[in-house]
């Protein structure tokens, strides 16, 4: 029987902009077309943000969430993982509100502070269609993403108690340390997910060494007691995304983490993505994970026990 691959779709996310793709949905509507399209393609995990739909902007206002939540559930058996990164300019307990209201069966929870930078991304432009939009991405050199380990305690505890499964996003090495230490401290039983993200400007590069070299590391810490994905920002999403079906892993696409289709040529879509990954991962010999699938390798609690 061949391995069996999660595709995760993130499908807006916190760092691009309305001006940078027409593709990008940021209306509640949009979102939810995109989402279900992503799952119709082949995706069993649909990784959320919300959006003002007023101007697109990042927004944690659980209102935004439900607004497209339930429409995408009545749509699709795909698994719902909600961000708990959103704003990198909030609180915590402002990040955890959306999945305290909704209750779903993921949520991705990032494993160390880190500069968290995109402000190259501010030279390409010179009208920007929203007022915001251009401070927030030139002002990312001074930002710092939070993640202290009193907060990922307190993810842990608030959003471990409604039996949500985190999506532990790595930026870099440290932070499969800072998992191995919270799991010593019985913050997360095994099978826990890693999510590896590569190529974010204050994290580690997209290189094939490092991913060789996460996935090594991971496999000293955790064993055979987690399942893994890959993230690769920008150009490198579908090289690594290749490579770490290649290995073993999963893998995530999606307008979040690269606005592209190819080199110079936007993505028209989320579904665009999940369809060309699909194509790498079943070329390779592999087989696309179902929803249900996914939710027995992830051991997760099942789409009748959310909130929306």
């Amino acid at each position: 029987m061949a391995k069996k691959v999660i595709i995760t779709c993130a499908v807006t996310g916190a760092i691009h902009t309305p001006t940078m793709s027409d593709a990008l949905p940021f209306t509640a509507e949009d979102i939810a077309h995109q989402a279900i399209e992503a799952a119709e393609a082949g995706a069993a995990v649909l990784h959320l943000h919300a959006r003002n739909p007023a101007d697109g902007s990042v927004s944690l206002d659980p209102d935004h969430f439900m607004a497209f939540l339930p429409t995408i559930k009545q749509s699709t058996n795909a698994v719902i993982n909600i961000s708990t990164g959103g704003s990198l300019l909030t609180t915590i307990d402002d990040r955890m509100a959306p999945a305290k209201r909704a209750s779903p069966e993921m949520c991705s929870l990032n494993m160390g502070s880190m500069n968290f930078a995109f402000h190259p991304l501010a030279t390409r432009y010179d009208d920007w269609k929203y007022e915001w939009e251009e401070a927030y991405v030139r002002n990312s050199d001074s930002y710092i993403f939070r993640n202290t380990f009193a907060d990922i305690a307190k993810v842990a505890r608030e959003l471990g108690e409604l039996d949500i499964k985190f999506e532990h996003e790595c930026y870099d090495v440290g932070h499969l340390y800072n998992l191995k230490f919270c799991m010593d401290q019985g913050l997360f039983k095994a099978p826990i997910f890693i999510q590896f993200i590569f190529g974010i400007l204050g994290g580690i590069g997209p290189e094939i060494d490092n991913l060789i070299f996460m996935k090594r590391t991971a496999d000293r810490l955790f064993g055979d007691q987690y399942q893994w994905s890959v993230l690769g920002a920008g150009g490198a999403q579908m090289p690594l995304a290749a490579a770490a079906a290649t290995m073993g892993g999963n893998v995530r696409v999606g307008l979040e983490d690269s606005l592209f289709i190819s080199r110079g040529k936007l993505a028209a879509s989320n579904a665009e993505q999940v369809r060309k990954v699909r194509e790498i991962v079943e070329g390779l010999g592999y087989a696309i994970a179902s929803p249900d699938e996914a939710r027995e390798m992830l051991a997760l609690k099942g789409g009748d026990r959310v909130t929306f």
